[in-house]
């Protein structure tokens, strides 16, 4: 349907104002969610929702997530049951002497796993608990290192999902010819202000030069009191007694599998993950470390972990198609478009898209219609194709790092093992200041 005007922006409202005040993440997409359907047309809102709700689980993007990151599920709980995680950490966690160093070697290994943010959010988290616990960081710290070096890395390395699809993006759009989508997305890496300066805080926070804000004091000042203020993980499994000893290679090699086949793949991590889950099997199994049937019910029981964190990314994308159909993105960009000058686009572009990818939980969905209507417009205006989307790229990176209930978000809390609105609240002091931070560079970019 049409924009329909200011009403679009309810729904995202209602999410956002519910998810403050209940910290309930699945319920405040869900209000949203229905006040969205209201507004579409009260009497048929149940029959809207549940077409929309088949419509979403029809997906492929829906399938692959599901895939991917039920199985990375089961990864991380083969890896936790035979003892490897704990050999892993206990390497990190004798070569780490501070809390800093901790985080830094969180932040290092999230440098590393840049292929996909979903692997680096679950991935480093699981990984990096035991390390991070022994020196007192809270989960909510850990969880904000996790969230800075997932989807910013990924993005800065033309070798990842996002790169990949975002050029696919601008070449569907007719925005550059076929075969030079990559080329532009790498030419506008250096303007991605918010991705450099969202990864660069992290060593800065870390090391105590940027304090504990907010929230995030509370949370370190509860870590400090002991074991007892650690949060509950949602990955806790009992370490099986097979009486033999792990090597670094046991946590080690399932992770390279996972990267090295993903790249082989042409950065299809759905098959990287397939692989490095079969081939930890045949490894654990080979040597004996935990029996056949104890490792396909591992693999079960980390699919169930990761229902509640599929729950919540799947109402999110039924949250995004209720904005479409209302014509949020469409609303927000034409009434903005007027202000757009040489010296004020790349700025407005900026603040619009970000404010729109963190009231949807949108990071790719929505700039796909934006690339669009944004690019011609830049060379409309005289701004350079790499300026405009460097910051639409900015943009998407904010909507991933600092949305309350993106699926980034949700997966970094899981990792790390905290409440979903417990890291969002946290983090959120240290994602505007890189916000404030990027529209100034970018700013400066726009008029040197």
């Amino acid at each position: 349907m049409d924009s329909a005007g200011w009403t679009s922006l309810i729904p995202a409202l209602v999410a956002i104002a519910t998810a403050i005040f209940s910290r309930r993440p699945i319920e405040s997409l869900l209000a949203g969610v229905f006040a969205g359907l209201i507004l579409l047309g009260p009497a048929d809102a149940i029959g809207n929702f549940s077409a929309i709700l088949l419509e979403v689980m029809m997906e492929e993007t829906i399938a692959w997530v599901i895939i991917v990151c039920g199985l990375m599920g089961s990864l991380i709980t083969l890896l936790m049951r035979v003892g490897a995680a704990s050999a892993f950490s206990q390497v990190l966690a004798a070569r780490a002497n501070s809390s800093g160093t901790a985080l830094l070697y969180t932040w290092a290994l999230g440098l590393v796993i840049f292929i996909d943010d979903y692997l680096n959010a679950l991935a480093v988290g699981s990984a990096m608990r035991k390390v991070t616990d022994r020196f007192r960081v809270s989960r909510e710290m850990l969880a904000y290192v996790v969230d800075s070096t997932a989807a910013p890395m990924c993005m800065l390395v033309p070798v990842s999902t996002w790169a990949v699809f975002f050029a696919g993006v601008l070449e569907v759009s007719d925005v550059v010819p076929a075969g030079e989508g990559m080329s532009l997305f790498v030419s506008s890496i250096p303007y991605m202000m918010y991705p450099w300066i969202a990864l660069f805080m992290v060593p800065l926070v870390a090391t105590g030069r940027i304090p504990a804000l907010g929230p995030m004091r509370a949370a370190q000042a509860r870590a400090a009191e002991g074991p007892a203020s650690v949060q509950t993980e949602q990955f806790h499994f009992e370490e099986v007694d097979h009486g033999k000893q792990i090597e670094l290679y046991h946590f080690l090699l399932p992770i390279v599998v996972l990267l090295g086949v993903s790249i082989y793949a042409d950065l299809d991590v759905q098959i990287g993950i397939l692989v490095a889950v079969a081939a930890t099997i045949i490894l654990y199994g080979v040597q004996r470390l935990m029996a056949w049937s104890d490792m396909f019910d591992a693999v079960l029981e980390g699919i169930k972990v990761m229902v509640p964190a599929l729950t919540i990314v799947i109402v999110a994308f039924i949250f995004k198609d209720v904005n479409d159909r209302l014509g949020l993105p469409a609303y927000v960009i034409g009434n903005l478009q007027p202000y757009m000058t040489a010296a004020l686009l790349p700025v407005v572009v900026f603040f619009t898209m970000a404010l729109i990818s963190f009231a949807t939980g949108s990071s790719w969905g929505v700039f796909a219609i934006a690339i669009p209507i944004v690019m011609p417009l830049a060379e409309a205006v005289g701004v350079s194709a790499p300026l405009a989307l460097g910051a639409l790229m900015s943009a998407s990176a904010f909507g991933s790092h600092a949305c309350f209930y993106s699926d980034a978000t949700v997966l970094a809390a899981q990792g790390s093992g905290c409440g979903v609105m417990e890291h969002a609240l946290t983090q959120i002091p240290y994602a505007l200041i890189a916000a404030t931070l990027s529209a100034l560079g970018l700013t400066l970019l726009a008029v040197i």
